[in-house]
């Protein structure tokens, strides 16, 4: 018996590499970062050195909330921003998987199917979401939200990091 795969392991590997590849050119925090399936499997994940344990939790998180929801989890983070109760619904009915902030993406192919979806964490939410971004572009594939964050070279995790900028 041979199942159909939505994202071959090769081009996952693709996604994950290159969000590597993009953190360290842009000198981020260490990224862990999870790939999935369509069917929510995991297809690979990479954590870097230094990566804080719950990273794959929060990865996970933004990935298979946004395929659970079926936008990414940028617009997730914007559509339930005032709609704090839906998002405490969707946490429990989540059993608190969902992680509602910019990071997680979802994988098109040229149909403009949904095949998987990324999740990144380790850095802002807006650099974790440009790293999946274009690990997706580089494996040949569409991604939602189709462009980065135009403002995403000015998030910072702390002052002193704003300060060194």
């Amino acid at each position: 018996m041979h199942m159909i795969t939505t994202l071959p392991m090769r081009a996952a590997e693709i996604i994950v590499d290159e969000a590597i590849s993009q953190a360290k050119e842009h000198n981020l925090h260490p990224l862990t970062i999870v790939v999935l399936d369509a069917g929510g499997r995991i297809v690979a994940v990479k954590s870097q050195d230094g990566s804080g344990i719950m990273r794959f939790d929060v990865a996970f998180g933004k990935a298979w909330g946004a395929l659970g929801m079926g936008i990414s989890s940028r617009q997730i983070r914007d559509r339930l921003i005032n709609r704090p109760v839906f998002q405490t619904a969707l946490a429990s009915a989540s059993d608190g998987r969902l992680i509602p902030v910019p990071g997680g993406v979802l994988i098109e192919n040229e149909k403009g199917e949904t095949i998987g979806s990324v999740g990144v964490s380790g850095d802002t939410s807006e650099k974790d979401e440009l790293c999946a971004i274009k690990g997706i572009h580089k494996a040949g594939y569409r991604s939602e939200p189709a462009d980065i964050d135009p403002d995403w070279t000015r998030s910072y995790l702390s002052d002193q990091e704003k300060a060194k900028a």
